[in-house]
């Protein structure tokens, strides 16, 4: 069989644009022993792909000419693994390509489980959010938790915890719609548009007694803004920095840090790598919460493997609502 794939032509520099990426065509790769050949149905768009894009992160960087790396779902059509039989819908490292081959690591989902909802809320933005919020952030009922993304794909799932938790939840995010969506939509008490709004005095607005868990997607000056905001022992989540992603030089750091000394603060980053053994628990919670309509989640299809780094640029661009994801 052909294979087709999008492979990395050169690191970017800045924004990732079109020279980034080639196309080529070769047979479909052949599985070993305990491995599986996938078809592949979906790809998960994710900010971290930019990293890995261009330098050694948690993991090393994607080599010139490789397909670029992305977990995604498929359809097994050959299997040496007798616990994956053919047929079955798995998760895992596909990268962007038609055919790839996974391991004995590779997840099944279970039948009846619909894609969006497995790349989505059940998948590694669900998982994401609701470990580093509960895990990391250790909110409580009655605090204030703000969240920076929170239109996004693990931010509003992370709104939605910290508001089912029993917390006062304020969004960040970059439109009118948005925000209305946070707020009418998935019940956040206020939402913040971090383009037209004095961000620092919007929060100092909204978090009348400070900020006791802060959950960072973006970084940068909201990240600065967020901190000098602080509740006594408030903490910071250090999840992503997707507003410096792009950053051709490093930007300087936050100028306050000195505050977590006078409130006690925690700043804390994890990797949900960290955390997949126990992703049972975390899907049981977020299952019961989608079923009894508690939480919604939003997800941005984009069809076309050929199509898939403008998925990318979705995320950067903020055109984006939900998770984004590609149906090859």
């Amino acid at each position: 069989m052909i294979n087709r794939r999008v492979t990395l032509a050169q690191r970017p520099v800045g924004m990732v644009g079109p020279e980034c990426f080639a196309r080529d065509e070769g047979l479909s790769p052949t599985p070993g022993p305990g491995q599986v050949l996938v078809e592949v149905t979906w790809l998960s768009i994710d900010p971290t792909i930019r990293g890995w894009m261009q330098m050694d992160t948690y993991l090393p960087a994607i080599e010139i000419g490789a397909e670029i790396r992305s977990g995604g779902l498929g359809t097994v059509i050959e299997s040496n693994n007798d616990d994956i039989p053919v047929g079955s819908t798995v998760f895992g490292m596909v990268g962007w390509q038609q055919y790839a081959v996974l391991g004995a690591d590779a997840l099944v989902i279970p039948e009846g489980v619909e894609p969006q909802a497995a790349l989505s809320v059940f998948g590694i933005t669900g998982l994401t959010a609701y470990f580093g919020l509960l895990d990391v952030g250790r909110p409580v009922e009655g605090e204030t938790v703000l969240v920076s993304g929170a239109a996004g794909a693990t931010g509003s799932i992370v709104g939605q915890i910290a508001r089912i938790k029993g917390c006062r939840v304020v969004g960040i995010a970059g439109s009118e719609e948005k925000c209305a969506w946070l707020t009418d939509e998935l019940g956040f008490d206020a939402a913040i548009n971090y383009r037209t709004d004095d961000v620092a005095a919007k929060i100092r607005e909204h978090c009348p007694k400070g900020v006791d868990v802060y959950f960072d997607n973006v970084g940068g000056d909201i990240l600065t803004a967020a901190i000098g905001n602080l509740a006594l022992r408030g903490r910071v989540v250090m999840c992503g920095a997707i507003a410096q992603y792009n950053d051709e030089n490093p930007r300087p750091g936050p100028n306050n840090l000195t505050t977590l000394i006078s409130m006690r603060g925690r700043m804390e980053g994890f990797i949900i790598l960290d955390y997949l053994s126990r992703s049972g628990e975390a899907i049981a919670d977020l299952a019961t919460w989608v079923m009894g309509g508690d939480m919604k989640y939003a997800v941005d299809v984009v069809e076309g493997l050929d199509q898939a780094p403008d998925a990318l640029d979705r995320l950067f661009s903020g055109a984006n609502s939900g998770k984004v994801m590609v149906k090859l």
